[in-house]
């Protein structure tokens, strides 16, 4: 079984990927949904987030939105606005947001090699979310929401995928997005047998590709994988449901943005006394603007109107993959011991807030008085993502932010 292959993709019909893409389905909520797709009766939003066709007190985890999901996108099938392509291929896929490019490969990729970590992960995932995700495939047959991959660089996949790009584009479209979208999408068939099977032999060859988004929908695709294969006398290993809807990346062209804490109290503390624990393993440098942290172990504070910069002890910094990023720096030497939050993932007490909001954002959060402090951190990079992975590790919660997304509807992988 190859780590990756070809797949004949559900795709907007020509002309039609500007009226159908849609943000990914978990980067927005149902009124935000509801909003967008509002005149748009294209929108992938009805399906990858269906309760906006239902009465708005509909829980989006009935039984009813899955089969609204599956009506719709039938609907969409019937009136030809998407269209599945008569033979397996795979697609180049441009990302282009301001000055940023990037190029992946739209794949299916193995879920035999997922369960064995060959695709490797660095997240837990929710058992919750993962339910709704196996609810949503089986409804639909199809998986409709791309797993964000990494590629260790390789010369030659990239050069196959720029060379692609030179022709006439299947699909280009301009995404709508919560924080005003702007990201062009354009998607290209790749068709000729010899470049398909060059790109299966450069992947094969690969130690292992990294999940940089999409782990509940990996281990939902595991699981609907596991489900099918029990349940099928005839199970060859060659059906799609042993695959999954991916778009791959060079490791290099990827762009993790810095994800920033915003916390509600110093945990009983003066500000006198709170900076004096901090300066037990913290430089403190007054800045007179905002502090975009340029470098690994350095922070960003924002309270009562006034910026510092931080810059960690360097006897504190760990070896381990997991224990020297910035995120655990922070967590394991201020926002625990100082401020009292051990579990980050549950305590009310703080918030996250991505860059692409800025720091305007920060500083918006703590002047409002609804937060008393903010601290901005410096990206999380590829090469620590996949040392955790490699290393068979977790990341802490909230330590990447990936810009640009994907978008919804672009592709989609059928499952019969």
């Amino acid at each position: 079984m190859s780590l990756i292959r070809p797949f004949p993709a559900l795709r907007p019909a020509p002309g039609r990927a500007q009226e159908v893409i849609a943000p990914p389905y978990d980067v927005l909520n149902t009124a935000e949904a509801r909003l967008m797709a509002e005149d748009r009766p294209w929108s992938f939003l009805h399906i990858s987030k269906p309760e906006i066709d239902l009465p708005p007190d509909t829980d989006p985890y009935a039984p009813e939105v899955y089969a609204k999901a599956a009506e719709n996108l039938g609907r969409m099938i019937d009136a030809g606005v998407l269209v599945q392509d008569a033979e397996a291929g795979y697609y180049a896929y441009r990302l282009i947001m301001g000055e940023h490019v990037q190029v992946g490969l739209v794949a299916a990729a193995s879920v035999a090699d997922y369960d064995t970590n060959r695709i490797r992960k660095h997240e837990f995932t929710r058992p919750d979310k993962e339910d709704d995700r196996v609810r949503q495939i089986e409804a639909l047959n199809a998986q409709t929401g791309p797993v964000l991959l990494a590629y260790p660089h390789q010369a030659e996949v990239d050069s196959i995928l720029a060379a692609a790009t030179q022709s006439a584009p299947d699909s280009d479209g301009v995404a709508e997005g919560v924080n005003g979208g702007g990201v062009r999408h354009t998607l290209w068939a790749i068709r000729d047998a010899a470049t398909l099977a060059r790109l299966t032999e450069l992947f094969d060859a690969m130690p292992a590709l990294y999940i940089a988004d999409g782990h509940h929908r990996s281990a939902s695709a595991s699981r609907i994988c596991a489900s099918r294969r029990a349940s099928n006398s005839q199970h060859s290993g060659d059906e799609a449901y042993n695959y999954f809807l991916s778009v791959i990346f060079p490791h290099h062209q990827m762009r993790i943005l810095d994800y920033n804490r915003v916390i509600k109290d110093l945990n009983g503390l003066s500000e006198p006394e709170f900076m004096a624990r901090v300066a037990e393993s913290f430089m403190i440098e007054m800045s007179d603007s905002a502090v975009k942290p340029a470098r690994t172990g350095e922070f960003g504070l924002y309270m009562n109107g006034r910026w510092t910069t931080l810059t960690i002890r360097a006897d504190l910094i760990p070896h381990d993959p997991v224990g020297r990023l910035d995120v655990s720096l922070l967590q394991n030497n201020l926002i625990a011991p100082i401020l009292g939050i051990d579990d980050p993932r549950r305590d009310k007490r703080i918030d996250f807030v991505g860059g692409i909001r800025g720091l305007a954002e920060l500083e918006k959060r703590v002047d409002s008085g609804e937060m008393a402090l903010a601290l901005a951190l410096h990206p999380t990079s590829m090469e620590d993502l996949m040392a955790v992975a490699d290393a068979n590790e977790v990341m802490p919660p909230k330590s990447t932010w990936f810009e640009p997304k994907l978008a919804d509807g672009l592709a989609s992988h059928m499952l019969d």
